[in-house]
């Protein structure tokens, strides 16, 4: 893969006022390869407002304002189409909130030019960790994840990871109208799909930081959808829905 590659990062937003500024120059401080893509859910909190009055806009930082709270899922749908349609090389997933250290976009990145089809920013894998989450939180995640393994039998360790990069390749090759889930399980439904086509994935440990403003989206239909979805997904996959590439 060529090293002159073009990088969107996709962050959606709901009421990230706070953190908005401040992750953006972080990302945009990566080097001048990474642009921006904020898909902002109609946040009352002007956190729209915010991104289109930086210097850069509609330069290096693009847009997408939807008119309601949608859901993590399809805000990530539209921007990958949004990405595909601007042939970005490199599709990166990413929280508003700082819990993804905008320095590991470069080792994810480095970890498509070395062969990996999609890298996923791993809190389970060798070299990662969580901070500051409660001994509840972090057990309900790691079974969580640990369920998910178990069910599909994916090789990822952290396959619910908002924090992820996609080849073009990869989002050109799956039906983003048919992608079903729109909360966490969506995280899990685009990597098992990928995986189901063939696709290599590669973890690359991270230190995940729990947010330090704004609100947590987490809620109990999140989590329920999350628990149903991946034995859906199973299903799906036996009753062949996902095709290998070939």
């Amino acid at each position: 893969m060529s090293l002159a590659l073009t990088n969107l990062v996709i962050i959606p937003t709901y009421n990230e006022v706070e953190n908005i500024e401040a992750i953006i120059n972080a990302v945009l401080d990566q080097g001048d390869e990474f642009s921006i893509l904020i898909v902002d859910d109609n946040s009352p909190d002007g956190t729209a407002s915010k991104v289109k009055s930086h210097d850069l806009f509609l330069k290096r930082i693009f847009i997408l304002e939807r008119s309601a709270k949608l859901g993590l899922g399809s805000a990530y749908i539209e921007g990958f189409k949004y990405a595909l349609s601007k042939r970005f090389d490199l599709i990166y997933e990413m929280d508003a909130d700082f819990s993804h250290n905008p320095n590991t976009l470069k080792d994810l990145k480095q970890a498509c030019i070395d062969g990996a089809d999609i890298a996923v920013g791993s809190r389970y894998t060798k070299g990662g960790g969580i901070h500051n989450w409660t001994y509840e939180r972090l057990a309900l995640s790691f079974c969580a994840s640990l369920y998910v393994r178990m069910i599909t039998g994916m090789p990822v360790k952290d396959p619910t990871a908002g924090f992820v990069c996609y080849k073009r390749l990869v989002l050109e090759s799956i039906d983003l109208d048919k992608v079903k889930f729109i909360g966490y399980a969506f995280q899990i439904e685009m990597k098992y799909t990928a995986w189901q086509k063939g696709f290599i994935i590669k973890e690359v440990p991270i230190l995940f930081e729990d947010r330090k403003a704004g609100t947590s989206k987490m809620n109990t239909s999140i989590v329920s959808e999350a628990i149903k979805g991946v034995i859906n997904l199973r299903f799906r996959a036996l009753k062949g829905e996902f095709r290998k590439n070939t």
